[in-house]
């Protein structure tokens, strides 16, 4: 993987994985991974009961109304607004969380979300400085859950060369999808134009491809 980002260094919307840390990327993070967290620690409230976990997830629903209402607008706006009215609901969270975790045992649920707002905060906040980010990275997750839900299908990858050639097949596949091409027809032209040239391939990516 880092050699795979060698040399990127815009921005990048990833999970909590440590390795995405080695490469030169400017990270940001996911919030749903951090309010999924305090879910947990809520659930271990007990059924009809309130806590702290509340109190975070509460500030987090802000920070998700105020996405929807940005919805339509441009990536100024979106900064714009961000600036003005998320900013704060972040830094009251932070504060919070950095006054509250001392008082919390670590190995409970809400000392998990606690912890890992902590190690996360720094890309979690990310999203404020660019109105093209997203608050999660929910659209990568829901690219990639066929595949993890299928995952006992692709056990025909059993070697490298296996799992490789699978990981260009799926990568393709999902670009094609986010540039709204039509998979079956892109892999199709993309099949005959290799057959007729196969050593020029850049003008067969998904963002170049143009649709007759």
């Amino acid at each position: 993987m880092v050699d795979y980002l060698d040399g990127y260094e815009g921005y990048l919307q990833v999970d909590g994985y440590a390795a995405y840390g080695k490469t030169e990327a400017i990270l940001a993070g996911c919030m749903a991974h951090a309010r999924r967290k305090f879910i947990d620690a809520q659930t271990g409230q007990g059924k009809n009961k309130t806590g702290k976990a509340d109190v975070a997830l509460n500030l987090i629903g802000k920070l998700y109304g105020i996405e929807a209402s940005l919805k339509g607008k441009t990536a100024e706006e979106k900064y714009r607004e961000r600036q003005d009215k998320s900013k704060v609901i972040i830094d009251k969270l932070h504060g919070w969380v950095i006054d509250n975790r001392g008082k919390v045992p670590p190995k409970t649920k809400l000392g998990e979300a606690m912890t890992y707002w902590c190690n996360q905060a720094h890309k979690l906040t990310t999203y404020l400085k660019d109105g093209r980010i997203k608050i999660n990275n929910n659209r990568v997750e829901r690219a990639v859950k066929p595949f993890v839900i299928g995952q006992k299908n692709w056990l025909f990858s059993n070697t490298p060369r296996g799992a490789t050639s699978s990981a260009i097949l799926y990568n393709i596949i999902e670009s094609a999808r986010a540039n709204g091409l039509l998979v079956d027809n892109y892999l199709q032209t993309c099949l005959e134009e290799l057959a007729k040239k196969p050593e020029t391939l850049t003008h067969l990516l998904p963002w170049n491809f143009k649709q007759s």
